[in-house]
């Protein structure tokens, strides 16, 4: 059975991956994403499509190819987790096949192209990243996406280059090469948060409610920051210092937002809110994060920037169906 433009999104989070394939006009039919926060976040923003709030691993092929009825599935995607991959975990495998191998959440990667096997749709696009595929790991993922009968090809994209106010270098694996037209410009933190009031228990734009407060101690730091300068920085793999707590340049492109990563506003000694944040990965004010407020920001941080996932998907369409 046909139906246009079919969507499924596997490690879903808060949708920002399907966001940009839905402005592009395809329609996601169904979803699975493990954390129960990011699922209701998923659901709320994509009614329409099915979501199974399950882990990957359980999930059986005969299960999602009898709830879609029969649909050919055009695209799949999906944003395996980046932890057994990214120089910001200290405790990164060092060898990187065991990444892949022998990680737990690196494994999921090999779930994803078991889902691709058996869904068999015409193009699919893995996130991660760049970091996914050092070493032998380009290979491997070759091999592997090869027995499940796809070639492919790993395109190095910049979120900012596509109208992200916030700078995101990422692989996306791919069965398509995917070489979308960058913006003429970037986008800057102020262009990207000014027009939002200020900050309201409750906010007429969701998601924009007080952050959580900084300690005393750190206040007193951030009180003090430079544009760029940082509160705070953690060790990441390899022993290398990562600054946390950013004083955001108004006019410069925002640093790589994470789930982990919280960013000072400009003008103001306070953290930004989580629409502010989810306006710097590109996220219209009309996607609603459900769940804690730390969920929320996590929500924000570990998504495809919508804008990017766009461009991607006017690409796919440029092919789809020939």
């Amino acid at each position: 059975m046909r139906k246009r433009n079919s969507l499924v999104d596997l490690f879903a989070g808060g949708g920002g991956f399907t966001r940009g394939f839905h402005e592009a006009g395809f329609n996601s039919i169904l979803a699975i994403e493990v954390d129960d926060a990011a699922a209701r976040t998923y659901v709320v923003n994509y009614p329409r499509a099915m979501t199974i709030a399950e882990d990957i691993r359980d999930v059986r092929c005969e299960h999602v190819r009898r709830l879609i009825q029969g649909i050919e599935v055009d695209v799949l995607i999906g944003s395996p987790p980046c932890e057994p991959f990214t120089g910001s975990n200290p405790n990164r495998m060092r060898d990187p096949l065991d990444r892949l191998y022998k990680d737990e959440q690196g494994q999921l990667v090999l779930e994803y192209i078991r889902l691709l096997e058996c869904l068999g749709p015409e193009y699919f696009v893995l996130e991660n990243v760049s970091a996914m595929i050092e070493g032998d790991l380009k290979s491997a993922l070759k091999e592997e996406f090869g027995r499940a009968g796809y070639d492919v090809h790993f395109n190095m994209l910049r979120a900012e280059d596509y109208g992200t106010p916030s700078r995101r270098l990422r692989v996306f694996i791919s069965n398509l090469r995917l070489s979308p037209p960058r913006n003429g410009r970037l986008i800057t933190v102020w262009e990207a948060i000014s027009d939002l009031p200020e900050p309201s228990p409750e906010p007429i734009i969701p998601n924009h409610e007080p952050p959580p407060g900084l300690s005393k101690s750190k206040l007193k730091r951030a009180s003090r920051l430079k544009w760029g300068g940082s509160v705070v920085k953690y060790e990441g793999a390899g022993g290398y210092a990562l600054p946390n707590l950013i004083r955001l340049h108004p006019y410069r492109v925002a640093p790589t937002v994470l789930g982990s990563s919280r960013f000072i506003h400009p003008y103001e000694n306070r953290l930004l809110t989580v629409r502010e944040q989810a306006r710097l990965m590109g996220f219209a004010d009309d996607h609603v994060f459900l769940g804690g407020r730390e969920q929320q920001y996590n929500q924000v941080g570990e998504a495809v920037p919508p804008p990017l996932a766009r461009v991607i998907a006017l690409e796919i369409l440029k092919h789809i169906g020939g």
